[in-house]
């Protein structure tokens, strides 16, 4: 698998290398990213391509403007999905993280702004660095009338601790920036502008060492979030889809 053989088959997802180091920046029209069908369908497949090239040695993932992830999620009642689109949703859902995780290199995140939903994908990497208006929240969930079934429910309550991350969970509680550091959520705020320039010198950083050591500390680090995912990543969905049966037809 070559870069090019994948970087322009996304629309939600833009990649650039330099020198190893793989930029992956989410966005919706070249505007923040807009959680949907689309990127929930792209995403996998994305990771999947990102893990098969051996040239990627650091990747960096962020978002576009002045949000990592949106829009925030509202209370709503929608019609009863069918069995098919349920099923595909798990699917995509298990691959969705799996594949994330099946990247065999660090994985920088600079989070470039507000993370409303899968708030989970930029705390799961190896480096979690973020702009000083940060916030992280549950939206699209338990607040909107959701089971939290698609890896929050692992994430958050590995991150903050059982109890602090049930209560994220089912208050639609907004970390910001400052307290997302002090829980340790993520490692380093600074503004906006310096947020790339810091975490391509982390890239950097990783880049001069053995690439061996590197690939096998990131197996390594990783290894208890992906048995953790595949103990409970499934259940979570399937309860998520259950619930999601109960509406009206």
């Amino acid at each position: 698998m070559k870069l090019e053989d994948y970087a322009d088959r996304y629309s939600t997802v833009r990649m650039q290398r330099n020198d190893g180091i793989l930029e992956v920046t989410f966005h919706t029209d070249g505007g923040p990213l807009r959680w949907g069908v689309v990127p929930h369908a792209e995403f996998p497949d994305a990771f999947a391509d990102i893990a098969r090239d051996r040239d990627n040695k650091v990747v960096i993932l962020t978002g576009t403007g002045t949000e990592f992830s949106g829009p925030p999620g509202n209370l709503f009642v929608q019609s009863r999905p069918t069995a098919q689109f349920t099923e595909n949703l798990i699917s995509e859902g298990k691959r969705l993280l799996m594949n994330l995780m099946n990247i065999e290199v660090p994985v920088i995140c600079a989070v470039n702004g507000p993370a409303w939903r899968h708030s989970e994908i930029p705390l799961l990497n190896d480096i979690v660095i973020a702009s000083d208006d940060v916030c992280f929240q549950d939206s699209a969930h338990f607040p909107a009338g959701v089971v939290p079934g698609d890896g929050v429910h692992i994430v958050y309550p590995m991150l903050l601790g059982r109890n602090r991350g049930r209560y994220f969970l089912l208050t639609g509680q907004v970390i910001d920036a400052q307290e997302a550091l002090r829980l340790g959520l993520v490692s380093e705020v600074m503004p906006r502008e310096k947020l790339m320039p810091r975490a391509r010198e982390l890239a950097r950083m990783i880049l001069e060492r053995p690439e061996v050591m590197v690939r096998h500390t990131r197996a390594l680090l990783s290894e208890p979030i992906k048995r953790a995912l595949l103990q409970d990543l499934a259940h979570g969905l399937n309860s998520e889809c259950l619930a999601l049966m109960d509406r009206p037809l």
